[in-house]
């Protein structure tokens, strides 16, 4: 049999691919990659940074395509045979990973170069790989006596395992659970897109009246809009309880043993906790850094969010006579005061955000800031029919294939993300360009409307698409130093700085244009949402802290001793609490960023490049929010630069100085709450 997977391509070749191809590519390219590996190791030549260094670093490449078509896919375009897949091949590449990173052979070598580092006349992009390749084969097991290596083999397969499973019980409960309204009662207050897309999503499932999912472009608009709050608060519960049943999909156990695994294969690596462990390689670089950064943020939050939280709750009693508020109140009060206090309705704005319009937006943002421009192409393989495919260029010059994937489907995860399908890097003189993808949930367009986007979607829109240039407009010479192959606190700056050109009346201008009769949003709308922009800012501040500081609970001591899954993240919720607890509900059993994804000991990291994006936009805004100057600066010393350097080095060369917290706490107007 013929597989498209181990012949060789460009482009993803995914109208080829045949889920039975994957597993068989997989091996022949995991044997592949051990050959490169012996050929390394038996290398007669002395240890050398070429022979050595590099040749590892561009090894396995077939392998890395594979592995990315095939883990883009799970998440993206999944299906029952693909989990399975999914399970079978994870522990095979997480043994094959420490095949290389325990081979005493190749370590050898990479030690025998980095001890002679200083006499090597390396560029700074090469003193940098030889650090990270040293640093990743001690902080991985190279330097351990050979019963800790199989041990720590054993973790590293089981957990492999265990993160998959934890994803495919996330998303199986949301796909499970529907609600099925049949009374325009329960309908109440939805706005018509809303009750136009629930009616077509039960009638495609052969039912009457509408039906509400997990889907965020479902739950949402519900939870935000619904009058009937039994029903919200059925939502809310379903949504809060995903892995949390007892039954079949419960997380409970898969939270604990992960947990106590990355605690036994930190302890096997020299580290009190995995957050130390993690963090070492990271710009706050150790656990009471990171306790510290986010207790202080707490502690200017917290007023403004006790006083944000009592002005509610004044309001749900003062509008329809609510004792106590509860979370599936916050989001339906929030948005009513909200109204009331700026007169702007999420769904007075829609009209202008129509989703096309939003992405030729951000293209002209790029172009502006960047000399980007981008043409839609249809000649691109596409795993399914509604993906988006453009070729990107740099002042006419081919720089990036891009693929966007913007609405839910049964078998994608919720959620939005940056990918990667191929990386950037040069070989042999030639600077192979990268394919990059963003994939989001939004509102799908129904029979009479298009896809018209909420504010939230069109920041979380801007959000990737800043993940997405630091992708396409890496220029490096080493893949895995390329692109967003940075810290982790580090990567969701380019991101998070690219949302605040939505706030911003200049860029509005080039795409905020209503759907039907092509009018400019209006002015005073824009400076409603400007105005708006730190509504109830203390609460989510408080909230967003919670998920790190929980995150740091699970992964910052011995985890050990825990036997209640939910007992414990209460006590990790303590100082951040508002809302009263539910009993039924859980967290941490779908809290896939640390428990499926990379974010373990890092979701802190969204706070942290909040401050580094604050301080960057101030840097804009001084010299004009399409400053050529300062984009110039961003790009050079940002965007391109990938993981090559230190980014506190990379970020001073940008802004001329350490980013200052105070930037941060004057955008969410937290200062004067302070004083």
């Amino acid at each position: 049999m013929s597989n498209p997977l181990l012949e060789p391509f460009n482009q993803a070749p995914f109208s080829k691919i045949k889920n039975e191809h994957f597993k068989p590519a997989f091996l022949q390219a995991i044997e592949d990659t051990k050959k490169e590996i012996d050929d390394i190791v038996n290398n007669p030549e002395p240890p050398t940074f070429e022979n050595t260094l590099e040749a590892l670093d561009f090894s396995g490449q077939q392998l890395d395509r594979i592995s990315s078509i095939f883990f883009n896919l799970n998440s993206a375009e999944t299906n029952e045979e693909i989990q399975k897949i999914a399970q079978e091949v994870s522990p095979i590449l997480s043994e094959f990973s420490n095949d290389i990173t325990l081979n005493e052979g190749l370590f050898a070598r990479i030690k025998a170069v980095y001890e002679q580092r200083d006499s090597l006349d390396l560029t700074t992009e090469q003193q940098t790989l030889l650090e990270k390749k040293y640093k990743n084969f001690s902080r991985n097991g190279a330097n351990l006596k050979e019963e800790n290596k199989k041990r720590l083999r054993e973790i590293d397969a089981e957990l492999s395992k265990l993160k998959l499973t934890f994803g495919e019980n996330v998303l199986a409960e949301t796909n499970k659970y529907e609600m099925h309204l049949t009374d325009e009662k329960d309908v109440e207050g939805l706005p018509e897109g809303t009750k136009e897309a629930a009616a077509q999503l039960a009638e495609s499932k052969g039912k009457e009246g509408w039906m509400i999912t997990l889907d965020y472009p479902s739950y949402i608009p519900f939870m935000k809009y619904a009058k009937n709050r039994e029903l919200r608060k059925e939502l809310s519960m379903a949504f809060g309880s995903k892995g949390f049943h007892g039954d079949e999909l419960d997380n409970q156990e898969n939270v604990k043993r992960i947990v106590n695994l990355r605690h036994e294969r930190a302890n096997l690596l020299g580290y009190k906790t995995h957050a130390d462990f993690v963090l070492e390689e990271r710009m706050a670089e150790t656990p009471e850094k990171v306790l510290d950064f986010l207790n202080e943020l707490l502690e200017k939050a917290k007023p403004a969010a006790e006083r944000e939280f009592t002005e509610l709750e004044a309001y749900a009693k003062e509008l329809d006579n609510i004792d106590r508020l509860e979370k599936w109140d916050s989001a339906y009060y929030s948005e009513k005061l909200k109204q009331k206090l700026f007169n702007l309705d999420d769904e007075k704005l829609k009209p202008y955000f129509k989703l096309e319009n939003v992405i030729n937006g951000v293209f002209k943002v790029a172009e502006k800031l960047f000399g980007l421009t981008f043409k839609e192409v249809d000649n691109v393989d596409k795993y399914h029919p509604e993906v988006k495919t453009f070729e990107v260029y740099d002042n006419d010059e081919f720089i990036s294939l891009f693929y966007a994937d913007f609405h839910p489907r049964a078998g994608k995860r919720g959620g939005a993300w940056m990918t990667s399908y191929k990386p950037q890097y040069i070989l042999n003189g030639e600077n192979s360009r990268p394919h990059i993808s963003n994939v989001c949930n939004f509102t799908k367009p129904t029979s009479s409307k298009p896809s018209l986007l909420t504010f939230n979607e069109v920041t979380t829109l801007f959000h990737e698409f800043g993940h997405g240039l630091h992708g396409m407009l890496a220029n490096t010479t080493y893949p895995s130093l390329s692109g967003t192959s940075v810290y982790w606190d580090f990567v969701e700056l380019p991101s998070q700085v690219m949302e605040n050109w939505c706030y911003e009346k200049e860029a509005l201008e080039l795409f905020a244009h209503h759907y039907e009769t092509g009018e400019l949003i209006p002015m005073e709308l824009v400076e409603k949402i400007k105005e708006s922009a730190t509504f109830q800012e203390g609460m989510a501040t408080v909230r967003q802290l919670s998920f790190g500081l929980l995150d740091m609970s699970w992964h910052g001591k011995d985890p050990s001793g825990i036997k209640d899954v939910k007992a414990y993240e209460e006590e990790a919720f303590e100082s951040t609490n508002l809302f009263p607890d539910t009993a039924e509900t859980c967290m941490s059993t779908s809290f896939s960023h640390i428990f499926q994804g990379g974010y373990s000991s890092g979701y802190y990291s969204y706070k942290w490049a909040e401050v580094l994006d604050a301080d960057a936009f101030a840097h804009f805004k001084e010299n004009g929010i399409f400053s050529k100057m300062v984009a110039d600066k961003f790009k050079e010393n940002v965007l391109s630069k990938g993981g090559t350097e230190n980014p506190m080095d990379l970020y001073i060369k940008f802004r001329g100085a350490e980013p200052n917290v105070n930037a941060l706490l004057e955008r969410a107007g937290l200062l004067e709450a302070d004083q």
